[in-house]
């Protein structure tokens, strides 16, 4: 139960931001609170927080240890609700937002499927390419595609997101295909245009020249047609148009299907992730539990993203 105690206790320091709002949380002083922050290092053997008068800082440990934390947590709370909820039904309402891409193809079908579940449960789906404050606006659940930026929300991995270059078989045939990302420069690339989110371009890993751990190396190759939008991107692709860097989400089922072929494999970049990422709350609405549980178990299907 100690144990337990400690890991609650730094959550709940590393989320607020201080030892004094942490304690007022819980109604104890913040000396306690600084005692089982110690004990915790102290059993650990390594440094999760920089204390100061004005502000706590993670350290790299610290940060690594807070999302591991806060799924432990999740899934204690989850296995408690399913034993103490016996028989009761998921109801209320349930606010979730995804990105508009990624929404509209591997969210949105999901929706009334789970109310089918669950028909006392109420369903809004926001769309929307912006980073939307899923604290800060009432979302129980935000849908995210690609690297997390720190937050205190707290976050499920569903799914692998990998991002491969693909092409019409006939663009292939007409124009050959590149061996290296350096060839890139010679083929039409659709690229996102400048105003887009993904500044940093296409990720290739490429094999260190000492023989150590490949390194990740940024692209921004060109070509005659660039556009903010993914999808028509994707279709401009299919069209015949050029080569795409695009997710394994969105062209699954065309390299399946025969209508696009993926080159430069061996320099793939390592997948990032598609998250739920919902606030830290004490007890998790059921509602909100079942659904991530829904995502995790249709986008754990093998045929999932070939459809």
């Amino acid at each position: 139960m100690d144990k337990l105690k400690q890991l609650e206790t730094f959550v709940a320091v590393a989320t607020r931001g201080s030892l004094t709002a942490a304690a007022k949380a819980e109604g104890v002083a913040p000396a306690i609170i600084g005692r089982r922050l110690d004990a915790l290092e102290a059993r650990l053997g390594v440094k999760l927080m920089v204390r100061t008068t004005r502000r706590i800082t993670l350290t790299h440990e610290g940060s690594a240890f807070l999302e591991d934390c806060q799924r432990l947590l999740v899934d204690m709370a989850n296995a408690e609700a399913s034993v103490s909820a016996g028989g009761v039904k998921a109801s209320g309402h349930l606010r979730i937002t995804a990105p508009a891409g990624f929404g509209r193809r591997h969210v949105a079908p999901l929706v009334p499927r789970f109310r089918e579940l669950h028909p006392e449960v109420t369903i809004s789906l926001n769309l929307s390419d912006r980073v939307v404050d899923v604290a800060g606006e009432a979302y129980d659940c935000a849908v995210r595609v690609g690297d997390l930026p720190d937050s205190s929300l707290v976050s499920v991995r569903l799914a692998d997101n990998r991002r491969l270059c693909v092409a019409t078989p006939k663009y292939l045939q007409q124009h050959g295909r590149p061996q290296v990302p350096a060839d890139l420069t010679r083929f039409d690339c659709l690229a996102l245009s400048s105003d887009a989110s993904q500044t940093r371009g296409w990720a290739f890993s490429m094999p260190a020249a000492d023989g150590g751990e490949p390194e990740i190396v940024h692209m921004r190759p060109g070509g005659p047609l660039d556009c903010t939008d993914g999808q028509v991107l994707r279709e401009w692709c299919l069209a015949g148009y050029g080569i795409a860097w695009r997710s394994t989400w969105e062209v699954e089922a065309d390299i399946a299907a025969g209508r696009l072929e993926s080159v430069l494999d061996e320099f793939a970049a390592p997948p990032n992730g598609v998250y739920a990422l919902f606030p830290q709350r004490k007890h998790l609405a059921l509602r909100v539990r079942l659904w991530i549980d829904f995502l995790k178990h249709e986008y754990a299907r093998p045929d999932f993203w070939k459809t």
